[in-house]
């Protein structure tokens, strides 16, 4: 029979003639078939449920998660018995935040709700109005406030302690994606979908600046952070680019193009932005796979740090020089800003991390994924 037979017929029989030699194995040296297969570690200390998370700025083991399965959760690290249910929104939990007093949580749903919670779960009120889903939450730095902007290219602004409508800022063309209080409270900035970044007077719902076309984005914004001092505002936009705003005057201050070569294509979308709270520098991370700390100063990066995969959220631990950054490939990589060096990487998530929060006596990290879970890591030795 020839070789084409042998494999027209696929199968093949030896005679005793064929064997040139025996060898004699060792069960015991033959690799298990379990050892093929690697597992990534865990490097997490607790497991819950959610897709967006914050942690409480006074309690140090209170947490709020919430997800696409239109459900809320309080709980407590170190604590397995005690969880309690946000129940009412009737589509995904979009974004929570809690007071800068620790008193009271609001959560937002792609139902156009926010939702008013105390500390146990009960809930207080329902604010209603925008038309569309809610982008994003925040709170007054110095009340009960709340601001949160939605798919309806408006953002409401409410008292929670009675549930009234204090303000709806109008004249963005399309989603609001970002937006805060700055930190002394006196102004509002938003980013939207159309490409402009907008300055509000909260009390009258005038638009003081808006800030668009050269030198700004060109495509919508999709994060944004502001200064300490009250004074700038930095952001970033799926057109690769970041660029830092004078808050008083809406002029540009300083801007940064993708680090992504235009020879690799098109510029890969910024995802996260922030200012260092002690440091002068600023940073962004996105899709082109970097984490990049720029020098106000010297409007130059300072370092490019590179993750295997994009780069979706950051957070910066207390008022350190290190920086978690969460992954597409959902590890999670803590980073010594002064020298530019990754210190350690958390494994434990299947899949792309969405949002990261720290515990405020900074010993915790609690990350979310859309594996739909919630982690808990140890940080306490990177103060």
């Amino acid at each position: 029979m020839t070789a084409h037979e042998d494999e027209e017929q696929g199968e093949v029989f030896f005679d005793e003639s064929d064997i040139i030699d025996e060898i004699d194995v060792d069960e015991e040296d033959l690799p298990d078939a379990e050892d093929d297969i690697v597992e990534d570690s865990d490097d997490s200390i607790h497991i819950f449920t959610g897709h967006t998370v914050a942690c409480n700025p006074t309690d140090p083991v209170l947490v709020a998660t919430g997800g696409g399965d239109d459900k809320g959760f309080l709980w407590k690290i170190g604590h397995a018995d005690w969880a309690s249910e946000l129940q009412g929104h009737t589509d995904s939990v979009s974004s929570l935040a809690f007071s800068h007093d620790g008193q009271l949580l609001a959560s937002g749903g792609f139902d156009g709700l926010v939702k008013v919670w105390d500390t146990s779960g009960n809930l207080k009120s329902t604010l209603e109005g925008p038309g569309g889903g809610i982008e994003w939450i925040r709170w007054h730095p110095k009340g009960h406030l709340i601001l949160a902007g939605s798919e309806d290219c408006t953002v409401w602004m409410w008292n929670a302690d009675n549930g009234s409508c204090l303000n709806v800022f109008s004249g963005h063309g399309a989603s609001v994606t970002c937006g805060d209080f700055t930190p002394d409270g006196k102004t509002i900035c938003t980013g939207s979908e159309d490409a402009t970044l907008r300055i509000w007077n909260p009390r009258s719902g005038e638009s003081i600046h808006v800030v668009r076309g050269y030198p700004y984005h060109t495509e919508g914004l999709t994060c944004l952070s502001i200064s300490s001092d009250s004074t700038f505002a930095v952001t970033g936009s799926k057109d690769g680019s970041v660029h830092v705003v004078k808050i008083t005057t809406g002029k540009v201050a300083s801007s940064w193009a993708s680090q992504t070569s235009s020879t690799e294509g098109d510029p890969e979308s910024i995802e996260c932005v922030s200012f260092a709270p002690k440091f002068p520098w600023a940073v962004s991370g996105g899709m082109d796979r970097n984490l990049t700390i720029w020098d106000l100063q010297n409007s130059s990066p300072r370092f490019i740090c590179n993750h295997e995969e994009g780069v979706t959220c950051l957070a910066w631990l207390g008022a350190s020089k290190f920086l978690a950054t969460g992954c597409c490939d959902g590890r999670i990589c803590i980073w010594n800003c002064l020298s530019g060096e990754c210190v350690i990487t958390f494994k434990g998530h299947e899949h792309a991390i969405q949002s990261l929060s720290v515990s405020s006596n900074l010993e915790f990290l609690v990350s979310v994924s859309m594996d739909s879970t919630a982690r808990v890591f140890e940080i306490r030795n990177f103060h």
